[in-house]
């Protein structure tokens, strides 16, 4: 997009953009920023309010900041304006002299999160963990305090080049970028790019600058002049979430596969496009299914979203919530996901638990957890930890009998203790207690019944019997 002057000298006016200072990193288009909104994406599709805890996966298989995985920069926080603050006035004008700077602002930028949350992630947003870093100053102080100068009376290409290195020099990013706003509306784009090329700090601000404004014509150009082609193909890329439909965004992202991305992030782009294709695929059957009103599972609980651009765990979630049983050759099995995309178990079994649990498919909730050995035996393993496992459950209320079964099959005894006494679990409490041969925890339970149930009677039988050795 391409900016007037007017329009320029608005945004050097406003307080809602910065430039940035120094101690900016040379460059963060080795990252993108996970989205924010993932958690909660979770809620468009079924009644309840209550959060599922699941985890939060990268597009390495790795725990990160967010399940999400759209790809949706977020402004930071700028600041407010101070009052009593005068907006700049002339065409092209600075003040000469500056606060200490006091704002700060959180740009966002493009490619890899942290396995060091959101998106899955290196094509995802991770700039949550990002601390905020100082930018430009405030223009807070009262006019009078400033001289307002014209950059009119700068019309050669050597008074401009040394505005420009005084500019640098006050390491102030709001004079550079006034000034980079003044070289860009009178020079031509090719010197322009040809000088800046050899002065990098100033560069580095007119990159974030032409990302903060939006204009991709200009940072392609000078990305394509500078021949730095995994940033051009990066900056290509973003334009897709310019693209409202879905066949069209598709398509935008079928172009981006053979550009020259690092080997890591071209397999991140081919993961883009097919998850978009099958949340496409899934989402035209799902509205006939859901609008033609004989499937029981869009009846009992209607979608209340489109599966559309949402992240894969999302999306996972949703084919564990609506198709769960189906075969692994079509598209909206949860199984099929999971080796398309190489979703580890631990993401799988959590996912998939919350999906069930929150249906109360009580059976299914058990074979997640029930495997088989070579000689036929069955035993329960859950990846996720069998405490992981009693919490969800117990979030979305799954009977008493259900949760003790669960609770005892927690491995460290302390755990096991404490979730069965928060759960009320009494079974589970004096039958731990007894094996434990600690009598004197039993007693302290015995206080926590009420007074003629069935368990207090039960610890009366425990503790009456000659045939246990306490310990104390």
């Amino acid at each position: 997009m391409n900016r007037t002057k007017g329009d320029e000298e608005e945004y050097w006016n406003s307080s809602k953009f910065k430039a940035f200072t120094f101690d900016d990193e040379d460059d963060e288009l080795s990252q993108l920023k996970e989205s924010k909104r993932a958690v909660n994406s979770l809620r468009d599709f079924v009644d309840d309010d209550d959060d599922d805890d699941l985890e939060r996966v990268s597009w390495t298989g790795e725990p990160v900041g967010s399940i999400s995985w759209s790809i949706k920069e977020t402004a930071g926080n700028s600041g407010s304006t101070p009052e009593g603050r005068e907006q700049l006035k002339g065409r092209n004008s600075f003040y000469t002299q500056l606060p200490k700077p006091t704002s700060t602002y959180s740009l966002s930028s493009f490619f890899k999160g942290r396995t060091r949350l959101g998106s899955f992630q290196s094509l995802s947003d991770a700039l949550s963990d990002t601390p905020a870093k100082s930018y430009a100053p405030e223009l807070g102080r009262p006019k009078g305090e400033y001289r307002v100068c014209s950059l009119e009376r700068f019309r050669s290409l050597q008074d401009k080049l040394q505005l420009l290195e005084e500019a640098v020099s006050m390491h102030d990013g709001n004079v550079i970028t006034a000034v980079l706003i003044f070289l860009k509306r009178t020079l031509s784009k090719e010197i322009l790019f040809r000088e800046l090329e050899v002065r990098q700090v100033a560069l580095r601000h007119l990159i974030h600058f032409l990302k903060e404004i939006g204009d991709q014509k200009l940072l392609l150009d000078l990305f394509r002049f500078l021949d730095r082609t995994e940033e051009l193909a990066l900056t290509h890329y973003r334009e897709h979430l310019n693209i409202q439909d879905p066949e069209k965004r598709k398509e935008f992202l079928k172009t981006c596969i053979g550009l020259p991305f690092s080997a890591e992030d071209s397999a991140h782009i081919q993961d883009h496009y097919t998850l978009l294709e099958r949340q496409i695929i899934i989402e035209v059957n799902d509205r006939h299914l859901e609008s033609a009103g004989q499937t029981e599972i869009f009846r009992k609980h209607p979608r209340k979203a489109s599966i559309l651009n949402m992240p894969l765990v999302t999306t996972l979630f949703y084919a564990c919530f609506y198709h769960y049983t189906e075969s692994e050759g079509t598209f909206s099995s949860p199984i099929n996901l999971k080796k398309t995309f190489k979703i580890p178990d631990k993401q799988y079994v959590l996912t998939a638990l919350a999906a069930r649990a929150k249906l109360r498919a009580w059976n299914d909730v058990d074979a997640l957890f029930t495997t088989k050995n070579w000689l036929g035996y069955t035993k329960k393993r859950a990846p996720i930890g069998f405490h992981r496992v009693v919490e969800i459950l117990h979030k979305n209320s799954a009977p008493v009998q259900i949760l003790q079964d669960y609770v005892n099959l927690v491995e460290d005894v302390d755990t096991k203790l404490n979730l069965a006494t928060k759960l009320k679990c009494h079974d589970v409490v004096i039958d731990t207690c007894r094996d434990l041969r600690d009598r004197q925890q039993l007693l302290a339970y015995r206080s926590k019944v009420d007074k003629g149930s069935v368990e207090e009677e039960k610890i009366d039988a425990v503790l009456s019997s000659s045939q246990i050795r306490w310990k104390n």
